[in-house]
């Protein structure tokens, strides 16, 4: 059993995969398919996280916030690439630039600058989304019993 599998719970490719279950709504609100604000957005917003809750609540990792929290950081990876390459898709002619006294930068400079920023966001939203969904998984751990097959971890 390798060292994530023995901490987080689940092999690596569980846990990309579990991050991955969020992407969908990247590329489909990047490709303006859903719309924020509508049932469909919310569902591709919330099911993800419930899966989260719902494998560490089958499983009962040793540390299911970790777990969760490094789904989120995968998931926040996965959103920032996802949101690097369709870019040009999700701001056409429209791309965004600097305004105030960077205004006149050069644009080559301001988009590297606005894409840097857009992925440390991207980031840092996805490790967030990991930590909430961390903290009510370990509530959750507490409140609910394991099923006779989870080892009862957490």
């Amino acid at each position: 059993m390798s060292r994530p599998t023995r901490v987080l719970g689940f092999s690596w490719p569980v846990l990309i995969g579990l991050a991955t279950l969020a992407v969908p709504r990247v590329v489909l609100h990047d490709l303006g398919v859903i719309e924020e604000g509508s049932f469909v957005n919310g569902l591709f917003v919330f099911v993800p996280p419930v899966c989260w809750i719902a494998a560490v609540l089958w499983k009962r990792p040793h540390r299911p916030f970790a777990t969760v929290m490094v789904i989120g950081l995968i998931y926040g990876v996965l959103l920032a690439l996802g949101h690097q390459l369709l870019w040009g898709i999700a701001f056409g002619e429209e791309t965004p630039a600097l305004g105030g006294e960077l205004a006149g930068t050069d644009p080559a400079t301001q988009e590297t600058a606005l894409r840097t920023v857009a992925a440390i966001s991207s980031v840092v939203t996805g490790t967030l989304v990991g930590v909430a969904t961390g903290a009510l998984a370990v509530l959750l751990c507490r409140l609910v019993p394991a099923p006779q097959a989870a080892n009862g971890n957490c």
